[in-house]
């Protein structure tokens, strides 16, 4: 079963105005299947995981490219960064927009080669795995905090109970376990590391102990909706604290890390400057952790992070499927006031609480913290927010606050 992907728009109206699409972000999250769906029949299709073919790309990237000459869709790009000069060259010649489709699971190699030879003339379009809203065929948008742009939502969204919600959660975003319900998820989250492990990190001069490296991937598993303490993790690793930082950002640049960044403003004091980390999916996350099925994970003691990791991750990919960086924050200060989210647009803050809970109590009762913005030199207003939790409607908690349904995201 294909299902409809939401960034596909963004992709075609990408490649109307670049003569190259990098569509890039983790393995399996479905880059290769979105756009060999919407490739015309004319596009020639090649993948560089093929052995023979990567040798072709990487000592011959001219004759490779009259081989494959646009308008081509290359796999796994990143395996042959010899071909970016020779790409540079047809695209200033031929100046034809759409000309490349390239994909690239390892980002940290890719987004290096391609800006440094490709800048001005590639689109990059990042993508994670399955929304909520594509996994139920509702395609419900970007996420918006106004009431009324949440109420135009409801006729069209597919309402869950909690335990639908944490069966999505234990399962994750990946499209393959979607495709086909037979997929033994032990066998496929194993499979998954170990090719994760084996083929994008092992490569790396960061990463020489590939035991230690899976182990503190454990431990970023086990703190995800947490704020980021890079000696904590060196601790429970057992590694240095440089080690720790350049280990977490292979798992940033790789996609299997987000990092929301705290929200700052001049009148606001004592804010807490560490990001947030969250694992993008949280199907992977829970079988690090050992969670042997929804029931457990949803009685568990980490049940609120993880639905935090959900709610945020839905929220972070409504953006990026629209071609949006997502303009994502939080708020922590010394006295641990903190709001679980902030979406800043337009001069305008919109602050969000997420709970496990129908209506939590005295859940908006932090977002007083922000009030000395509205008086700075340069205002900023406090817009629409609210708490994303296990509501069944969208319920008013005073005049610019409501209670949202996680499903509505």
């Amino acid at each position: 079963m294909l299902i409809e992907r939401a960034v596909k728009d963004t992709i075609l109206e990408t490649s109307e105005t670049f003569p190259v699409v990098l569509l890039t972000g983790p393995r399996q999250v479905g880059k290769s299947t979105l756009l060999e769906s919407l490739a015309e029949p004319s596009r020639k299709r090649v993948t560089l995981d093929n052995p023979t073919v990567r040798a072709l790309a990487k000592n011959d990237p001219e004759l490779f490219l009259q081989r494959y000459a646009p308008p081509v869709l290359i796999d796994e790009v990143q395996y042959a960064p010899e071909l970016f000069p020779y790409i540079k060259i047809l695209v200033d010649k031929r100046k034809q927009c759409g000309d490349f489709w390239l994909t690239g699971s390892q980002m940290f190699r890719t987004m290096k080669n391609v800006t440094e030879t490709l800048a001005g003339r590639v689109g990059v379009i990042p993508i994670l795995g399955l929304s909520n809203s594509e996994i139920n065929g509702t395609h419900l948008g970007v996420f918006s905090a106004d009431p009324q742009a949440l109420l135009s939502k409801l006729p069209a969204a597919k309402p869950m109970s909690v335990t639908e919600i944490f069966e999505r959660i234990f399962c994750g975003s990946m499209p393959r376990l979607y495709e086909n319900s037979k997929v033994n998820l032990n066998t496929y989250f194993e499979s998954y590391l170990d090719t994760y492990v084996s083929r994008d990190v092992r490569d790396l001069s960061q990463v020489g102990d590939e035991s230690a490296f899976l182990k503190f991937v454990k431990v970023v598993a086990a703190r995800t909706a947490t704020n980021l303490n890079y000696d904590a993790l060196a601790t429970e690793t057992g590694v240095s604290g440089p080690t720790a930082k350049s280990w977490l950002s292979i798992l940033v640049s790789s996609g299997i890390v987000t990092l929301i960044e705290p929200y700052f403003n001049n009148a606001l004091k004592r804010v807490i400057k560490a990001p947030r980390m969250y694992f993008s999916d949280t199907g992977l996350c829970a079988h690090l952790m050992g969670w042997g099925s929804p029931e457990v994970l949803e009685n568990s003691s980490m049940s609120g992070e993880f639905f935090e990791t959900w709610v945020v991750m839905e929220v972070y990919k409504s953006y990026l499927n629209a071609g949006v960086r997502p303009p994502l924050y939080f708020y922590r200060d010394s006295n641990r006031k903190e709001i679980d989210l902030i979406i800043y647009q337009n001069g305008t803050v919109h602050p969000l609480e997420i709970k496990k809970g129908s209506a939590p109590k005295d859940a908006i009762k932090n977002f007083s913290v922000l009030n000395p913005i509205q008086e700075a030199k340069i205002k900023t207003e406090i817009g629409a927010g609210g708490v994303i939790c296990l509501a069944s409607d969208v319920v008013p908690i005073n005049a610019k606050n409501n209670y949202i349904p996680a499903w509505i995201i």
